[in-house]
Formats: structure tokens, C-alpha cells, sequence
């Protein structure tokens, strides 16, 4: 009798960029006979794919693999913290191999080394859509590689490298094989979505026998075309992201657009090297809700950056009082080794830290209750992730997956999870929606 198939445990860590490289690693794994294992005991070999972004990511990954390390002892690691082998050989010098980001032969070829393949023709089944870690109904579809810009309190360009863009044909045939699966939300990512095709010059690709450039206009009217929902994240406000806006509703394009952006003081803008700094950001807003007034816009900020004074912190308080963004997030700024922001020079003291993030998160909160309290008596079209107690925990074209809010309203029967379903919305908090089903 032939011995068993080789079994890989897996962990992944990170961001949905680096959930899109395991998916990745995890289907060639599985296309090449391996098994994916759930547990650290039953597995022959754990790859761990690493986050490195900011100082409590690289304790959680150093954790991850020491935890793997003590349960099994045979490791690969791989991800954004491997670009810095040093720091995880001083605490974890038994690993077996040690990768940087998107280095996926690198790490087949480490599995290869150290748990033979066992290769059966009639059980190596993969579907064509590869190996997912998302449920059925939604998928990250990553457009690009890298980032050309140079934010003072990022390193990605250090460990991912400059922007390097799929040709649009590959990845509208990925998107085609995602929807012939069932997926019914696919969710556009990259560092820096709206740059997607800019190294290559925008370049012609051919899709289904016809000419298509390599630009984020072109793939969003593609995608759009697809017959599902399309999600567009991490999108800078450049000039040209205004065409994008006519092209969305709730049932291609979503009405919905992640914008990074950071911070509302010119002075700390400029001092964090954002892209787009100098572009009239509120006024944008202005025109996208003129074109599109359904349009949900989301962001994250960082608050103590170093320099920041009080003034700066009152400035992006009076531009969040503006700009009425739907969803958003904070962070307070931790410094992040090997970022240029490390030398940057008045830092600012952790309590006074708190106190802004405290201040800037109960603003938010206020300014999203009352944009959900608008949306009481609304009809809204939603997609369902979960049945709980008789409960429908579903989105609408405002929520990503994850990261945003949800919509609960009573399940019926025949309602399943990665259905649509309208509802009308009967209350709401500062996150959620509470609603009924409709006809």
C-alpha cells in the first residue's frame, strides 16, 4: 500500500494582500498532492505566512511562529516578516526556512526539501478557482504587487518592492473562473489600487479576443460586467478615480470606495510623504457625492504622528467634521523599524495619544449613527454571510466584509448564507442596521 499523502498545516497572519499569497501557496500545495491540515499535530510540516507592517504585527507573527515551532517543530515561514530573517532566527533559530513576501517557488521549493510530495494524477484535484480561505460567496482579487510611493511611516515598499501590475487579462480570466465557482462578491485590492497599471504604461492586454489596457478604469468597467459585486479597495484620491463614480451601484461596481486617507493637517500630510496630499480632498468628496450620492466612502487615520501638534489634531477633527465619512478607523502611530517617520523629530507622549484617538473615534462613531439613523425606512439590497439563531448577519453595498458593519434582520426558512436578499432598514447604531425582509 502506498504511504499516505504528506499533510501542511497552515497559518496565515496579515492583511487580505497576504491572505490572497496563501491562497496562492495553498493551492499549489494541494495541486501537488499535499494535504492542508487543520491542527499542529497532525500536521508532517507548518508554513506560517507573516505580517512585518507595524510593531504589534511582528509580535504576533514572531507568537505565531513560535507557537508552531513548540506544537510541531518542523516550520517554513514565509510573508512581509521574512524580508528581515535576523529578527525571527534570534528568537526562533530552528526554523526550517525563511522566505520574504510573494516568494511562492521559494516556498514550494522549502516544502519540497523537506516533506516529499506524493503525486496521484486521480487525487490531485484542485478547482479552478485554487484554494480559497474566505467563505464561497466573496473572494480578494489582487490586482498588483508593491507600491511606488514612499509614505514616511510605511516600509511595504521594502519588503514588497516597487508596483508591479498583473496584465488585465490574467486577472479578469481569475475573476471569470471566481464567479463560474459561485463567488458573488469580489473584493479589488492592492497597495495602491487606483496606480494599478501605471508600470506597465497602461499597456494592451486581450480579454476574451478583444483589446483591454492594463488601467483601473478599464478593469472596473470589465469586472462591473461580470454580473456580481465589485468592491474597490486601498483607492488614492487622484483626479482620475472621478470616472470610476458614474460606473457604480448596488448591483456591479458598489457604490463604495476605500480611500487611505491618513490624515486631514496639510503639515502632517506632508510630513508622512502621502501621495495626493496637496489634492483638495473634501472638495473630491464634494463632486463624488454630486455624481453619486448613494456613495459610502471609508478611511483610516493616524493620530500622534510625530509632530503633531494640537492645532494639526483640531485641524483633522474640523476635516472629519466635513468630510461625513461613512466607515472609518485609527490607529495611534507606533513606529515601525526601518520607516523613515522613526527620525522624525517631537514625538508625540502615549497619553496624549489616547486622548486624541479617544476623541477622534467618539466623533466618528457620531457622525456614523447618525448617517445609519438616515438610512431607517430605506430599502437596501444585502448579501448574507451567516445564519446566527435565527438571525441573517448580512451586508449592504457600504460594508466590506470584515472591517465594516453589518445588517441583521430575521432569517426566514429559505434564507442561506451568500444569498442576496432587499431588506428595509427599521433601526441602527453606530455600526449596525437592524432591518426586515422584503418582497
Amino acid at each position: 500500500m502506498s504511504r499516505r499523502s504528506p499533510k501542511v498545516g497552515f497559518v496565515s497572519l496579515g492583511c487580505p494582500k497576504a491572505l490572497v499569497d496563501s491562497e496562492r501557496i495553498l493551492t499549489q500545495l494541494r495541486s501537488e498532492g499535499y494535504e492542508v491540515t487543520r491542527t499542529y499535530e497532525a500536521a508532517d510540516l507548518v508554513v506560517v505566512n507573516t505580517c512585518g507592517f507595524i510593531d504589534d504585527a511582528v509580535h504576533e507573527s514572531l507568537d505565531a511562529i513560535g507557537e508552531a515551532v513548540a506544537r510541531n517543530g518542523r516550520v517554513i515561514v514565509t510573508g512581509c516578516l521574512g524580508a528581515k530573517p535576523e529578527k525571527i532566527t534570534d528568537r526562533h533559530p530552528s526554523v526550517l526556512k525563511i522566505t520574504g513576501p510573494q516568494a511562492y517557488d521559494e516556498v514550494m521549493s522549502a516544502v519540497r526539501e523537506h516533506l516529499p510530495p506524493k503525486h496521484d494524477p486521480f487525487l490531485d484535484l484542485v478547482p479552478p478557482q485554487g484554494i480559497r480561505l474566505t467563505p464561497r460567496h466573496y473572494a480578494y482579487l489582487k490586482i498588483s504587487e508593491g507600491c511606488n510611493h514612499r509614505c514616511s511611516f510605511c516600509i511595504i515598499p521594502s519588503m514588497r518592492g516597487d508596483l508591479a501590475s498583473r496584465p488585465i487579462g490574467s486577472v479578469l480570466g481569475e475573476a471569470e473562473r471566481l464567479v463560474r465557482a459561485g463567488v458573488k462578491e469580489i473584493l479589488v485590492i492592492a497597495q495602491d489600487t487606483s496606480a494599478y497599471g501605471a508600470d506597465l504604461k497602461y499597456r494592451l492586454d486581450f480579454w476574451e479576443g478583444r483589446p483591454v489596457r492594463t488601467r483601473t478604469q478599464e478593469l472596473a468597467q470589465a469586472l462591473a460586467g461580470l454580473g456580481v459585486w465589485v468592491r474597490l479597495h486601498y483607492i488614492y484620491p487622484y483626479p482620475h478615480v472621478d470616472a470610476l463614480i458614474p460606473l457604480m451601484s448596488d448591483r456591479g461596481l458598489l457604490p463604495y470606495l476605500d480611500v487611505p486617507f491618513q490624515h486631514g493637517s496639510p503639515r502632517i500630510l506632508k510630513l508622512m510623504r502621502r501621495p495626493a496630499h496637496a489634492e483638495n480632498t473634501l472638495a473630491r468628496l464634494r463632486a463624488w457625492r454630486s455624481i453619486n450620492p448613494d456613495i459610502a466612502v471609508r478611511s483610516t487615520f493616524i493620530v500622534g504622528f510625530p509632530g503633531e501638534t494640537d492645532e494639526d489634531f483640531e485641524t483633522l477633527l474640523a476635516w472629519l467634521e466635513e468630510a461625513q465619512l461613512d466607515r472609518v478607523g485609527c490607529f495611534k502611530y507606533s513606529p515601525v523599524e526601518g520607516a523613515a517617520a522613526n527620525v522624525l523629530p517631537d514625538p508625540v507622549p502615549e497619553d496624549i495619544k489616547e486622548e486624541r484617538y479617544g476623541r477622534f473615534m467618539k466623533l466618528s462613531a457620531e457622525i456614523s449613527r447618525a448617517k445609519l439613523a438616515a438610512k431607517v425606512g430605506r430599502r437596501l439590497r444585502v448579501i448574507v454571510d451567516r445564519i446566527e439563531d435565527s438571525i441573517a448577519v448580512a451586508r449592504s453595498a457600504a460594508d466590506a466584509p470584515e472591517i465594516d458593519g453589518v445588517v441583521r434582520f430575521p432569517a426566514a426558512a429559505s434564507t442561506a448564507a451568500g444569498e442576496f436578499c432587499d431588506v428595509e432598514v427599521t433601526g441602527g447604531d453606530a455600526y449596525d442596521l437592524a432591518a426586515r425582509p422584503v418582497p
